[in-house]
């Protein structure tokens, strides 16, 4: 693979720029009042150089000039604007990120082939404030796996870094949350409590150095920075030393409250030193909800005023703070999740009490339909379950409701369909209360890239460049939801020629099936639904979504119908109103969609280009598990309907649908053998608090339990009771 060891947006424009039809002088004239503006000049100096023109820095003769500058009376924070006038080519932004933004309009251009005499006009601005990604750290991480912590010499590296950041302007994110569940020892040596230290000086100033960097890159280019944890949680060395919070360490996380004094000071004097020795750190989120089971919501709430809150607060006189306050999980006195009337309103208050104190509005994050937000674009719940209307109505004034948009669903496969993003902000987006969306995962870490197996050269180096589909939607269509999908089908043309013409086309109806999937299979916390592998946990354990499974299973959104209910329904004489989306409507869909996408990628030649192999294949292989899941749903109706009516001629249908589902898998599994080795999942740590080391995926390891499916509907007998459709 290719080893990057300088700036990654160099690599890509030297790769991939097309020629222009002649060199020019360029000269570059910064705005110098703004941090942002040294990247901005190298991501276009960068760009100009790839393109053959000669840039100067000097006064003197020149063929085009570049002027950056800021213009806040003209333009809102984070728009721009790009004016071409003869031979200067002028970029304005609302601030230090709009300006930045409008550099890389101007490099896209560039790199699309666009000679600087061409330029057109532009000008843009942010649809959604709030565009984060949500990247949990591998070190004390959210839940003990191997899928997680194989990411931890990567995500040390700056490098990495860097061209994540670098994907982050591109694509017009604004806010970088990293998430762990105590990061206080990793940044400061507690003053009052120095023996919570793990680290050697050497180790800490390592630590100490790898924080600064990142955050120091993502003011350099703009961004927000956060550090989000989750509550109750110390070192170890604190707890052994104080004979306290004896569970309130990784790798704990589903644990009670400890509600000692010296942990509140602790942690209230973490908050305050972080934030002083951080000065690029714009701000803090809170969660209640693990290492707080035992205590009322009310409790919680105060145990966060008094501790995180307060912590903030004692340094917001000397410089502003941003607060993400996450919605409580839990009504009640565990760490599950459940909702109350109640609790959104000592919520809704206790964020009210605080006026304007913190910089900005706080950014109230709810999880879309709870774990997997990429199923309906439709709310049907959060984490916990249905949400009343007391965090929209009235109007909030010092608080904008953020969607966590997460993505337990797919990690090796590619992805990408725009519409859907755009109904999403439609219809989540637009409201007054509403303030946008963090984009990203739990069970994944898009770091180390643990998934390519062929030993050609492939133009990624890590994870999150192999979904630079995902990323380019997501963060280009919250700013704009207006982008045309011409943008990121050139972004296709440019890497690949005229081999890239379809595949965004393609690639759109072959995820979809994802979408589908998702929004018929009723799912709630991460394990409960994985996607691409078909996977879903059932009972205490991780398994493959069997016939009997998707039978009885409720679905995710309300338009959906379920096999059992079909079934029942058909049955019983009865019938579903027009927009009511049943098993044989589904299957139709999924079958016309599937076969597009394989015919628009048919003709393509992926032999002499590795990178183009994979990105061909992940289109063929949802197309496959779109068929796959068409002939199983249709398997599944004749199932359930011949153990209600008896009738053998639909035990043989389910028999020949189910495996026809079979020859599908094995479609999936040629195309993805060869490419993909045995990946590490999260989700394989079954419906228990430890890590499981069994934990490899690929599709062709799940094959006996796709393979059992046929089994189960050679074997059925009728059971004509009106319960017994499973």
């Amino acid at each position: 693979m290719l080893n990057r060891r300088f700036p990654a947006f160099a690599l890509l424009v030297v790769l991939v720029l097309a020629p222009v039809l002649r060199a020019d002088v360029v000269r570059i004239v910064p705005d110098d009042t703004q941090r942002t503006s040294a990247y901005a000049v190298a991501r276009l100096t960068a760009a100009l150089a790839a393109a053959g023109h000669e840039v100067v820095a000097e006064s003197g003769e020149y063929d085009f000039l570049i002027s950056l500058a800021t213009h806040p009376t003209r333009l809102r924070k984070e728009a721009f604007e790009i004016l071409p006038e003869d031979k200067v080519i002028t970029i304005y932004g609302g601030d230090g990120l709009g300006m930045v933004y409008g550099a890389l309009a101007l490099v896209e251009a560039l790199q699309n082939g666009t000679a600087l005499g061409d330029v057109a006009a532009q000008a843009e601005k942010p649809d959604q404030a709030f565009r984060g990604i949500k990247f949990n750290l591998p070190w004390e991480t959210y839940r003990p796996s191997s899928a997680l912590d194989q990411h931890i010499e990567t995500a040390k590296d700056p490098a990495y870094w860097a061209a994540f950041l670098d994907m982050m302007v591109d694509n017009r994110f604004n806010a970088i949350s990293l998430w762990n569940m105590h990061p206080y020892t990793f940044m400061v040596r507690p003053r009052s409590f120095p023996e919570a230290s793990p680290w050697t000086e050497a180790e800490f100033a390592e630590w100490q150095g790898l924080y600064r960097q990142i955050f120091a890159m993502a003011k350099d280019r703009g961004l927000d920075t956060y550090i989000v944890h989750w509550s109750i949680f110390v070192s170890r060395e604190l707890a052994e030393a104080h004979g306290l919070a004896e569970d309130n360490f990784y790798p704990y996380y589903y644990v009670e409250g400890e509600r000692a004094e010296l942990v509140r000071r602790y942690l209230r004097e973490s908050v305050k030193q972080v934030l002083t020795e951080y000065p690029d750190l714009d701000g803090i989120g809170l969660s209640h909800g693990e290492g707080m089971a035992g205590m009322t919501p009310l409790e919680r709430q105060q145990w966060m005023d008094d501790v995180i809150i307060a912590g903030m607060q004692e340094v917001t006189a000397e410089r502003p703070v941003k607060l993400i306050h996450r919605v409580p999980f839990s009504a009640n006195l565990d760490s599950g999740g459940s909702t109350s009337k109640n609790v959104e309103v000592v919520t809704r208050e206790a964020m009210e009490r605080l006026g304007d104190t913190f910089e900005g509005p706080i950014w109230v994050e709810m999880k879309f339909n709870w774990s997997h937000a990429h199923s309906t674009p439709k709310l049907e719940k959060v984490h916990g379950g249905k949400l009343g209307d007391t965090y929209f109505d009235p109007v909030p004034s010092n608080y904008r409701v953020t969607w966590q948009a997460r993505n337990e669903d797919f990690f090796a496969l590619r992805w990408g369909v725009p519409e859907f993003i755009r109904q999403h902000i439609a219809l989540n987006g637009q409201a007054a209360y509403a303030g946008g969306y963090f984009v990203g995962s739990e069970c994944y870490i898009p770091a180390l890239d643990y998934f390519t197996a062929v030993d050609e050269p492939v133009d990624w180096t890590w994870a999150f460049e192999r979904q630079w589909l995902f990323y380019k939607l997501w963060g280009r269509l919250l700013y704009n939801p207006e982008t045309p999908d011409a943008v990121f089908a050139a972004e296709y043309e440019r890497r690949y020629g005229v081999a890239g013409r379809n595949l965004l086309a393609a690639m759109s109806l072959a995820s979809s099936t994802q979408l589908r999937l998702a929004s018929l299979y009723e799912s709630r916390w991460d394990f409960t639904l994985y996607s691409e592998g078909f996977l879903a946990l059932q009972g205490d354990y991780t398994r493959y979504i069997g016939v009997d499974a998707l039978i009885n299973q409720g679905t995710m959104a309300s338009e959906y119908v379920s096999v059992r209910d079909y079934v029942e329904t058909t049955l019983a004489g009865g019938g579903f109103g027009a927009g009511r989306i049943t098993p044989p409507i589904l299957a139709d869909m999924l079958e016309r969609d599937c076969a597009e996408a394989l015919r628009l990628v048919e003709w393509i030649d992926t032999s002499a280009n590795a990178s183009l192999r994979f990105e061909v294949a992940d289109i063929q292989t949802w197309a496959w598990l779109g068929r796959h899941l068409a002939a199983k749903l249709r398997g599944a109706v004749a199932l359930a309907t011949y153990r209600r009516t008896g009738e053998s001629a639909r035990q043989e249908e389910a028999v020949r649908e189910l495996g026809r589902a079979l020859v599908a898998w094995d479609e999936v599994i040629d195309i993805t053998r060869p490419l993909y080795r045995d990946m590490r999942l999260t989700h394989y740590n079954h419906n228990v608090f430890t890590a499981n080391d069994d934990n490899l995926f690929h599709w062709a390891l799940i094959r006996d339990e796709v393979a059992a499916d046929v089994t189960v509907a050679r074997e059925a007998v009728p059971t004509p009771k009106a319960t017994a459709v499973d």
